[in-house]
């Protein structure tokens, strides 16, 4: 979730107050997924790789929750017709 949130945040308009604000996490979490993705071999000091495939993981867990509203949402409106 936290993983989800940060990118939705880069992906915004950085410029807007507000979306600045979605940047602070908890330090709690800040550091575990810096400890999770942290390298020694890397010469940016994470695993590039892993890191990857977290943030491609975090994206395929938010197209299927997107995929069963939606499915909920058109039975809905079926419903009204």
């Amino acid at each position: 979730r936290i993983l989800f949130r940060v990118i939705y945040v880069l992906i915004k308009n950085l410029s807007e107050p507000s979306v600045m604000d979605e940047l602070k996490i908890e330090k709690s979490t800040y550091d575990a997924i810096a400890k999770a993705i942290h390298s020694d071999k890397s010469p940016v000091g994470i695993d590039a790789k892993k890191t990857h495939v977290l943030i491609l993981e975090k994206l395929i867990q938010l197209e299927k929750r997107m995929k069963s509203i939606e499915e909920k949402l058109d039975k809905q409106a079926e419903q009204k017709s």
